[in-house]
């Protein structure tokens, strides 16, 4: 678990590169109960008027509650808001990012900025979180 003492603000969290497979997608949306064909087919996205497959946006929100955790410590997650700006596309890259931007001494936790990020460094999620450190 990170330490309170540790962390300041504008400090970056360590940036994960993770390869978003379309297998990964279809698995995590069948585990779900989300099978739906924007989640698991591309011909049919298509037909919906999307580019291809994309993530539900349940996934990309586990992606970001782990990525803050395995910064922070398993558990120490308070609160997580996010806003989707784009679709996630499956078959590539994403990052996850963030960054501390305020301290608060009497509860031990940190506000952090975190996003999720193709390869072109457009923010296709991004939101606050409340981490408790120890």
């Amino acid at each position: 678990m990170k330490r309170f003492t540790d962390v300041e603000e504008g400090d970056d969290l360590p940036t994960l590169a993770r390869y978003l497979a379309k297998d990964d997608v279809r698995a995590y949306a069948r585990a779900t109960d989300m099978y739906f064909a924007r989640f698991t087919d591309d011909e049919a996205a298509r037909r919906e008027g999307l580019p291809g497959m994309i993530a539900p946006g349940n996934m990309s929100m586990g992606l970001i509650t782990t990525f803050v955790e395995s910064w922070g410590g398993a558990g120490t997650l308070r609160r997580l808001g996010a806003t989707f700006r784009g679709l996630v596309l499956p078959d590539r890259t994403i990052r996850l990012c963030g960054a501390v931007t305020q301290k608060y001494d009497a509860a031990r936790t940190a506000e952090i900025d975190v996003w999720m990020e193709n390869d072109d460094g457009e923010r296709l999620v991004i939101g606050t979180a409340t981490v408790g450190l120890e």
